[in-house]
């Protein structure tokens, strides 16, 4: 499942407020909130867009060509922790992004956020997807399967010390299956 469709027209306009040119997607899927990007950043900005699992990727892909915004993707068929690494490799990256959005692996959000708050200006906008997770978050653990708990576990963690990172403001918008938009502030 994709980012929804009101977090997708939140993004739009955080994406415009900021008069964002140069993004990264961590998580693609069939590429709903990549296409959205492509569509709301002008002509010569850029997405660097990362999964992997380029089969999805290319069911939305017949989308993103009728659109005309295939060049501003930048598609890397990769689990993200190396490819954020690597872009970190060159710190003439570092603070140079104007927005992330993140939906993808839950259990690595934090090492996701570790990367991408070096990667995106002060000022940028991080923001993660899914951060309610169906509501589990708020349940009691004993009421959520146990095939879920893993997950809900590390969105909890997450949330609870996203919250903390001085780094950071925070808003914990509840639309879609929950999204919190960091503003870089250091």
């Amino acid at each position: 499942m994709g980012a929804a469709p009101d977090v997708g027209q939140l993004m739009a306009m955080v994406l415009k407020l900021l008069n964002a040119k140069k993004t990264i997607e961590v998580g693609v899927f069939t590429g709903y909130s990549l296409l959205l990007t492509a569509l709301t950043i002008p002509h010569d900005g850029k997405i660097i867009a990362i999964d992997p699992d380029i089969k999805s990727y290319e069911i939305g892909l017949p989308f993103i060509k009728k659109a005309a915004v295939e060049h501003k993707i930048d598609f890397i068929d990769s689990p993200a922790l190396p490819v954020l690494d690597k872009i970190l490799d060159d710190p003439t990256n570092e603070g140079t992004f104007d927005f992330a959005f993140i939906d993808a692996d839950k259990n690595n959000y934090w090492n996701y956020h570790e990367r991408l708050i070096k990667l995106v200006k002060i000022g940028g906008i991080v923001a993660y997807d899914n951060t309610l997770w169906g509501g589990m978050v708020a349940l009691p653990e004993k009421l959520v399967p146990e095939s879920k708990r893993k997950w809900r576990q590390s969105t909890l963690e997450f949330n609870k010390a996203i919250s903390k990172d001085y780094r950071v403001e925070i808003a914990f918008v509840s639309i879609g299956d929950g999204v919190i938009f960091c503003r870089r502030v250091c």
